[in-house]
């Protein structure tokens, strides 16, 4: 910013006084003049006007000045009425109480700035007729549930009857306390402005002790857990608020996805209607996380919303020593300060680092950005600092088609083995091979995965390992993906191997190895016989070709990836394996796999691929020449 501190690439110039006035400035922005009863600072198009009751102007929703009622007023209590139905920040404020975070007294219910930003979005959609979608993610302590419940509550206590709402937390006990809202809002409604036919309470509904009914209005709030998804089928619902998504099972036969359309599927897409997903961040690439990206790209019917820590009032501390703050910010805090938050908020923030354990978990808790707050939860396996690092070289591909010998299988798929562009191809070229190089200064790695289009992809990735005797970062050139019969792909992989200089061809054999009629032995035999520079393992008595994934191996080779792409030791091209890094989770066992439903074999061949390139580099340096002679040895 142009009004800061300046910065160095090592020190920062830092004149006090002068962020001390840039403070306050930025302070004097902050000053809330909203007043929900004036209408002043308040969401939806509005005018001014004379109101007698309150003895002021005010300005007042421009479809509450339209509405025919306007100009027949005759009473206090009329205005308040029409004005409720057509102001909700009025109506919040002036026939809602909730219990205040800090004081835990009752209080109207004044809304905040996030919660404005909120309402913003619903108005605009509710005025023009649309139905009301959102995604929310929410940080801690900004009223996001509150906000919704009572949008929920103002629906049905003042616009519409038989028109029932749904509830659904990660747990039932969730979900009780936002029903209690409910109960506080309703208890203490003002009766002059009720419009029910009997007095504003909760009541069973039917004997049911999960669905209560607003008394006067035939509206019913009904309370599940994810847990309880045959319970949500059948329900007539027009709203529905799903809570902690991100959280909900996933088991093969209880998916969030699914239970998510059972539960939105019988809400109609009409005004009023009013559906939505928020939670907490879990990680990345759970069900949550990808409609919230839907969402965002613009992809989804809901409206994105996130909330990040400093809008919160509540995280800002009074500065009692300016320049002693400004001494210990680190670096993060000083991008806190680049990005326009004032000391107060950095102060909280600094503060409250000081009570956990390490940036990630406060950054999980408190996101000051979505990306924060996704990729500080979950248990993912590599750094999402490290993998957007890394996925700075990736490229579109130079050329894409398909590396072809004489023949697609056997012997044959050797011999006059050439290069043919064709856009339809699955073979992205990045770099092409260097003429003349040594045997095995490329390695072609294989990923076995299965025939059909709805299982796993088969990967050949081709990774430039260079020149061991040079300092240089191994380098992914080349990558074929898709799904094709096993013999084909072993002779694929072959015919891509010679190309690139006689590369090492290493198989990931745990599939092949798998199948019990004999066919994939027979084919990993038959490349054997036929290609010379092909990796085994076992040593020359009991040597078994390919490279067997097995707990130990793969602990082994995920451990080697991790450094490699925490330390930037090699380059990447193509994004969709740093997509799949930020998909790839330790489960408590230790075990390493993609969540459910997201693949890892791209990430698998850059495993294996640096993790042989490693042994490639080792050996050619201690034995030099002679290990291309000796190539059964790996």
């Amino acid at each position: 910013m142009t009004d800061d501190v300046v910065v160095n690439e090592t020190v920062r110039d830092v004149d006090v006084e002068k962020m001390l006035f840039v403070n306050e400035r930025r302070k004097r922005k902050l000053v809330d003049r909203y007043n929900p009863v004036k209408g002043r600072k308040c969401c939806t198009y509005r005018r001014k006007a004379w109101v007698k009751w309150e003895g002021m102007g005010v300005y007042l929703p421009v479809a509450m000045l339209d509405d025919p009622e306007y100009g027949s007023l005759s009473s206090e209590v009329d205005y308040v009425k029409l004005r409720c139905k057509h102001d909700f920040e009025y109506w919040a404020a002036k026939c809602v109480v909730i219990k205040h975070k800090l004081t835990g007294c009752d209080v109207a219910f004044v809304l905040n700035r996030p919660q404005r930003r909120v309402v913003d979005i619903l108005e605009a959609d509710r005025i023009a007729g649309r139905p009301l979608r959102l995604i929310m993610l929410k940080a801690r302590q900004w009223g996001g549930s509150t906000l919704v419940q009572m949008y929920f509550a103002w629906i049905q206590c003042v616009h519409r009857r038989n028109w029932n709402s749904l509830i659904c937390a990660h747990v039932t006990g969730t979900a009780a306390v936002i029903r209690g809202m409910y109960s506080k809002m309703l208890a203490s409604y003002p009766h002059a402005y009720w419009t029910g036919d009997e007095p504003p309470k909760l009541k069973s509904f039917e004997g049911s002790k999960n669905i209560r009914e607003i008394a006067g209005r035939n509206n019913t709030i009904t309370l599940t857990s994810s847990f309880a998804q045959e319970a949500t089928r059948g329900l007539d619902c027009a709203m529905a608020h799903l809570t902690e998504v991100a959280f909900w099972r996933d088991t093969n036969s209880m998916t969030p996805e699914a239970f998510v359309m059972a539960v939105c599927a019988g809400i109609p897409m009409v005004p009023y209607s009013f559906i939505v997903l928020e939670s907490t961040a879990n990680g990345v690439g759970n069900y949550f996380h990808k409609e919230w990206l839907r969402a965002v790209k613009g992809k989804s019917d809901k409206h994105a919303v996130f909330v990040p820590w400093y809008e919160i009032e509540m995280c800002r501390q009074e500065v009692a020593d300016a320049g002693a703050l400004i001494g210990e910010m680190d670096e993060y805090e000083w991008h806190l300060w680049d990005n326009g938050l004032t000391l107060e908020m950095i102060q909280w923030y600094h503060t409250k680092r000081m009570s956990v354990q390490s940036q990630t978990l406060l950054r999980a808790e408190y996101p000051a950005t979505p990306d924060e707050a996704f990729c500080n939860t979950g248990a993912g396996v590599f750094s999402v600092e490290s993998v957007e690092a890394l996925r700075q070289g990736c490229r579109p591909p130079m050329m894409v088609g398909e590396v072809r010998g004489m023949d697609a299988c056997g012997p044959g798929a050797l011999d006059n083995v050439s290069f043919k562009p064709d856009s339809a191809g699955k073979l992205s070229l990045w770099r092409m091979p260097v003429s003349g190089c040594m045997p095995c200064r490329y390695i072609t790695v294989v990923d076995v995965g299965g025939r059909s289009a709805d299982s796993d992809y088969s990967v050949i990735a081709v990774i430039d390992a260079g020149n061991a005797r040079q300092e240089c970062r191994p380098e992914v050139v080349a990558q074929w993906r898709g799904h094709i019969d096993h013999d084909l792909l072993g002779w694929k992989a072959v015919s891509i191997a010679k190309w690139y200089g006689n590369a090492l061809l290493v198989v990931e054999s745990n599939t092949l190895e798998s199948e019990g009629d004999g066919r994939a032995a027979f084919i990993l035999e038959q490349i054997d016989r036929s290609y010379r520079w092909v990796y085994s393992r076992g040593g020359v008595q009991g040597r078994r070709v390919g490279f067997h994934t097995n707990r130990q191996t793969k602990t082994m080779i995920i451990t080697e990836l991790i450094a490699k792409v925490r330390d930037g030791g090699y380059v990447e091209a193509d994004e969709l394996a740093c997509n799949e890094m930020l998909t790839y989770q330790q489960a408590p066992s230790g075990a390493y796999a993609a969540i459910s439903g997201e693949h890892d074999d791209v990430l698998m061949t850059r495993a294996i691929g640096l993790y042989v390139a490693g042994i490639v580099s080792k050996s050619a340096n201690s034995v030099g020449s002679d290990f291309h002679k000796r190539r059964r040895s790996i």
